[in-house]
């Protein structure tokens, strides 16, 4: 799987050839740091000195490079598809090689800072119901209104929270039927093939 990049990161990578090896690897350490710990300006602007260039262009050099490595090791392409990915960005051999080893030494470490970056959503904990039957109102002696109530508890980053649901059977039962028709949707092949990707 080859990556798409946009005109607009060919251009922010466009800087690398410019600067030497040696540059290129200290913008790969500044891109897994600004993972890490967010953009920094004053690195950009000592490296701007340092090189005589925009601090803008070397923001924008890290941020391509940034994109770059995260995308590869979000999709964990492979060594040849990274080196064909770089490839259309006309960068020599030596800096092809480089940015290669830049993904090799640093996809572990980057799919680990994006998995703790990732939302986490509530996970289930228990769930508490109860079945109301209305039999009669003061307009209507004889009626059956049923409702269901549901008290649904959450997890959620080590804190608890509720939420409260009612409705009807009809509507609940065809919640069950489409969660399990959902189920069934993920023992399909196709379904094992896309989680496995994902993962």
């Amino acid at each position: 799987m080859l990556l798409d990049l946009s005109e607009e990161h060919k251009e922010h990578l466009a800087f690398l050839p410019q600067v030497d090896s040696a540059v290129v690897a200290e913008f790969g350490r500044i891109a897994v740091e600004f993972l890490r710990r967010g953009s920094n300006p004053k690195v950009y602007e000592g490296a701007a000195r340092k090189l005589s260039v925009s601090s803008d262009t070397i923001q924008h050099g890290v941020e391509g490079l940034t994109y770059l490595l995260t995308e590869s090791s979000k999709l964990m392409i492979s060594e040849l598809d990274f080196q064909d990915s770089v490839f259309v960005l006309g960068f020599s051999e030596e800096l092809n090689r480089l940015l290669l080893q830049l993904y090799l030494d640093n996809r572990k470490e980057i799919r680990t800072i994006l998995n703790e970056l990732a939302p986490r959503p509530p996970s289930y904990h228990s769930l508490e119901w109860r079945l109301d039957v209305q039999l009669a109102s003061r307009s209507l002696r004889q009626q059956i209104k049923p409702s269901v109530t549901l008290k649904l508890h959450l997890d959620q980053n080590g804190e608890h929270s509720t939420r409260l649901l009612q409705t009807d059977p009809a509507t609940l039962l065809h919640l069950l039927q489409q969660l399990e028709q959902a189920l069934e949707e993920m023992k399909t092949s196709h379904c094992r093939r896309v989680v496995r990707s994902i993962k």
